[in-house]
């Protein structure tokens, strides 16, 4: 009989371990499709990138960006932008590039700098977009966020104050952004 209940204790155990693990695994599973999803949003938000042909695949908070891009401001656009969302713990960037500009970049710093800014810029916008889109209290589909030199332009419409003033704040917290130039109408109080 001793037997017996040690056996029953034991099979319980293991069960209520199984069981810990499988819904530990289940939950990473449900983190790991939400950045999934988060990371295809982003992409396609971003009008510089053709998303269709970038491929995203996560495992534990770690994105694994596969398939091509034009030039290596695209892969590291790309990069960037999965990089600064919120649950990603690391990017592994395979991305192909199809058609290389490096000998162009190579050959003329100015236009070099050029792209710099304009990945820089690439990313403020997409950043800041991706917020109003996941943030309750601001309708993103109405606002225009246009970024030049780390300078973001806001325009659109907001239905109060409190919109308005926390499209922009989220817009000044971001990343690498160096002045908000806002332009935001009320259409309703």
């Amino acid at each position: 009989m001793k037997t017996f209940n040690k056996s029953m204790i034991a099979a319980l155990v293991l069960g209520t371990t199984a069981m810990g693990a499988q819904a530990s695994s289940w939950e990473n599973e449900s983190k790991d499709a939400w950045i999934d999803g988060k990371a295809e949003t982003v992409l396609l938000m971003n009008t510089n990138l053709n998303n269709f042909d970038i491929n995203t695949d996560v495992k534990n908070g770690k994105v694994v960006l596969t398939g091509k891009v034009e030039s290596e401001l695209d892969k590291e656009l790309a990069e960037e932008l999965i990089v600064s969302l919120d649950g990603v713990t690391g990017v592994d960037n395979e991305l192909t590039i199809v058609k290389s500009m490096d000998s162009k970049h190579a050959s003329n710093k100015n236009m070099h700098d050029e792209d710099d800014n304009d990945l820089t810029d690439a990313k403020i916008t997409t950043v800041i977009t991706t917020r109003y889109l996941f943030d309750s209290e601001v309708d993103g589909t109405d606002i225009d966020v246009d970024t030049d030199q780390g300078i973001v332009t806001l325009n659109g419409t907001v239905e109060s104050k409190a919109e308005k003033q926390l499209a922009v704040n989220i817009a000044k917290n971001a990343e690498d952004v160096r002045d908000v130039v806002d332009e935001l109408t009320i259409i309703a109080e």
